[in-house]
Parts: structure tokens; C-alpha cells; sequence
């Protein structure tokens, strides 16, 4: 955790600027149509990558004795993802207009899609390295790819929103995926030992079952959240302007730099840990460990950040993006209940509890969008952050009752 404090510091502040920039440049519209894309390229990366990441780490755990059980596993991910993402790289490249009709209300901005389709088999490959770095829990060069990452993507991102605007912001996001892969493989090649495998063996049907039972609970997950952003968008465009869904989704950046802390935290340390247990007692141990640890130092930064808005508003936004003040409440308690929902949510992901999995997702997506549609028209903006806070509450409330033995004396 210390050593991520170090990148979270970096990408905060890297994070507080490029919003200042964006918004001086690009404005409220400028800042939904970002959103809108990232959404996008988080979207399609997710589907990409199958859930690799979670599934290398839980193989790993199991099989970090035997170098030569490693070696298939490695070679089986390898060459299954590639071919997913060639395929989904073509897609995306030949079906790009329309993708951006959808996305932007207009096709102007199909190269963009276009670039970040070509890019995509780059950014698994990518994704496939981290994951065997996670595996292997060699925090500091994640942590160290992550920060030279972050810098490098900044300094592009800020130079071509200021000499092409909107288009160069678009450009940017992609860019940033592949200056990561630059400098992943510059560790890989450094840490080579590592990452021998045998690409002889194609694909292993063992491990290929494995695969498929996280790529649903990934696939359901990598559709679901993005493509409900960019419904919700899309209609708070439609109903008021693209100046309002700017708003919110300044909110949501503001929301995703602290969040950034907990979540990579916890991918780094807390999903190993429960990957490598396997009693209800040692659940029960770990969750305590987080709800002593991690909850009381989430509820901290929040109060903080909260009695610091106005600092914090005027430091990262113009003044178009004022009304967030008095929004922002709303997206800091459904942090808070989201935060609350992560403990268990990880044991579901890592255990791969598919029926939970599906239910969990369904849940939380199905009723922020219903919530969002009928709020909306009541409140606006206000209405949807409403939305965010009451779909988390479901969730967390579902997850209890899926976890209830657990809190139950026999």
C-alpha cells in the first residue's frame, strides 16, 4: 500500500491538472465527449482481455512451484487473448463510424476509433505482462511502470488537447495505452527470466475451462458498467444538454482519482490474499483486517475531501463546472457504500462465484440506469448522482444477504 501511494499521489495530481486542462480547452461538452470515449476503450479493452488479469493471479497462487505448469499457463492466455483481440481490433476498425455516430452524435470522429482499434492487440499483450507481474507480486515495478506511465501519458494528452482540442484529446487516450506498452516492455525485457514460456503449447483445456468461467463474469461486468455510462450520458444529453452530462461526468473524474487509491490497492493486495485462502475462518480474519484497516482510512479522505471541495473544484475546473459543489455529496456517499460492497466483492470475483457474480452485476446496473431515468427527470444532473448512491445501497444490501451465514452464529 505504500508503495501504490506513491503512483496514486502521481496520478492524483496528473489527474487534477489534465481535468484543469481539459477544462479550460475542451469545456463541459469537451469533458462528456472524453468520457464518452474512455467508457468506449475501457468497454472493448475489458472484453479484450477476458478477465486475464484475475484469472493469471488466481493460476499463479496455485501453481507457483511447478515452473513447467506455469509455462503452459502462460502460453495458453498468450495465444487465446491475441486472437480475441485481433478479431475485436477488425470490428472495431470496420464498424468505427457508426460506433462514433453513437458515441459522439456524429461521425467526425471515426479515426480516432479507428487508431485505438489498431492499437488494441498492443494494449492485451500489455495487460497479459502486469498481470504476470501482479502474479509474481513484484509490486515496485508495477508500481514504477505505472507512474512512467502516467507522466508520458499526461505530457502527450496535455500537448495535443492544446494544439488539436477535441480531436487530440480523443488521439491522446489511445496514445496513453500504447506508451504504457513502451514502457512495460522495457521491465519485461529487463525481467526476461520472468516471462519464458513455451509457445509451442497453444491452448490447455484445463486451463482453458478456467478462462471461460472468468471471461462471463468479465464479459458481463466489461459490458455492463461502461455501456450503462454511456446510456446514462447519452440520455441526460438528450433530456438537457451536453453541458449537464460535462457535468457529471467531471464528477465521476473527480470520483475515479480517489478511488484510484483503494481499487489498485486492493487489486494489488487484498485479491491475492483471498486467492490464497480457503476456509470461511480465514475469510472471517480478512474481512475483519479490512473493515479495521481500509474502511476508516477511505471514510477519512472522504470527510476531507468533502470540507475541501471548493479548494479542491477550483484547483482541478473552471468556473462552468461550479454546480458541481453542490453534487458532489451524493457521489461521495455511494463511494462510501461502494467501498462497503468491495469486501465481498472481491471473494466473489477471486472464488468465482458465477451465480453471485451475475446477480451483483445485473443488480447494480439495472437499477443506477432505471434509477438514473426516472431521477433524471426530477432533478437533472443531481438526480442520476441520486441514482448512484441508491443502486449501491441495493447492491451492498444483496451482497449481505448472499453473505449472511457468514455474520450468523451456529
Amino acid at each position: 500500500m505504500s508503495l501504490n501511494s506513491i503512483s496514486v499521489a502521481v496520478s492524483f495530481v496528473l489527474g487534477i491538472i489534465s481535468s484543469k486542462i481539459i477544462s479550460v480547452f475542451l469545456g463541459t461538452s469537451g469533458m462528456a465527449l472524453m468520457g464518452s470515449f474512455r467508457n468506449f476503450a475501457l468497454m472493448i479493452k475489458s472484453i479484450a482481455t477476458l478477465g486475464i488479469s484475475n484469472s493469471i493471479v488466481k493460476l499463479f497462487v496455485e501453481n507457483k512451484e511447478d515452473k513447467k505448469e506455469l509455462s503452459v499457463i502462460y502460453s495458453t492466455f498468450f495465444w487465446l487473448f491475441l486472437v480475441v483481440s485481433t478479431l475485436l481490433a477488425i470490428v472495431v476498425i470496420a464498424f468505427a463510424a457508426p460506433i462514433s455516430s453513437f458515441l459522439f452524435f456524429t461521425d467526425v470522429y471515426a479515426n480516432p476509433i479507428r487508431f485505438f482499434g489498431l492499437l488494441l492487440p498492443f494494449m492485451v499483450i500489455n495487460t497479459f505482462w502486469l498481470a504476470i507481474y501482479n502474479g509474481l507480486e513484484k509490486y515496485k515495478s508495477i508500481v514504477v511502470i505505472q507512474i512512467i506511465s502516467n507522466m508520458l501519458t499526461f505530457g502527450i494528452s496535455a500537448f495535443l488537447i492544446w494544439k488539436h482540442n477535441i480531436l487530440g484529446g480523443l488521439f491522446s487516450i489511445a496514445i496513453g495505452e500504447i506508451l504504457m506498452v513502451v514502457v512495460t516492455f522495457i521491465f519485461v525485457r529487463k525481467d526476461r527470466s520472468y516471462f519464458k514460456f513455451d509457445l509451442q503449447k497453444v491452448v490447455n483445456k484445463k486451463y482453458f475451462k478456467i478462462i471461460k468461467k472468468f471471461s462471463v463474469m468479465a464479459l458481463l461486468s466489461a459490458v455492463l458498467v461502461p455501456l450503462t455510462l454511456l446510456l446514462i450520458r447519452n440520455e441526460i444529453v438528450k433530456n438537457y444538454s451536453i453541458h449537464e452530462a460535462g457535468i457529471w461526468d467531471a464528477v465521476n473524474r473527480l470520483s475515479s482519482f480517489y478511488m484510484m487509491f483503494f481499487s489498485s490497492g486492493l487489486s494489488l493486495y487484498y485479491m491475492p490474499k483471498l486467492a490464497s485462502i480457503n476456509t470461511e475462518k480465514e475469510f472471517k480474519a480478512e474481512l475483519k483486517s479490512y473493515f479495521k484497516v481500509f474502511v476508516p482510512l477511505f471514510l477519512l479522505m472522504l470527510v476531507v475531501i468533502y470540507f475541501a471541495k471548493g479548494i479542491i473544484l477550483n484547483i482541478a475546473f473552471t468556473p462552468e463546472f461550479s454546480s458541481i459543489n453542490n453534487l458532489l455529496i451524493w457521489q461521495l456517499a455511494g463511494d462510501f457504500i461502494r467501498i462497503l460492497t468491495l469486501a465481498f466483492g472481491f471473494q466473489i470475483v477471486v472464488k468465482t462465484m458465477m451465480k453471485r457474480y451475475f446477480i451483483g452485476e445485473m443488480a447494480f446496473n439495472l437499477s443506477y440506469f432505471l434509477l438514473s431515468f426516472y431521477l433524471m427527470k426530477k432533478c437533472s444532473v443531481e438526480g442520476v448522482l441520486q441514482a448512484y448512491f441508491y443502486a449501491n445501497l441495493i447492491c451492498l444490501v444483496l451482497v449481505l444477504l448472499m453473505f449472511r451465514k457468514l455474520f450468523i452464529k451456529r
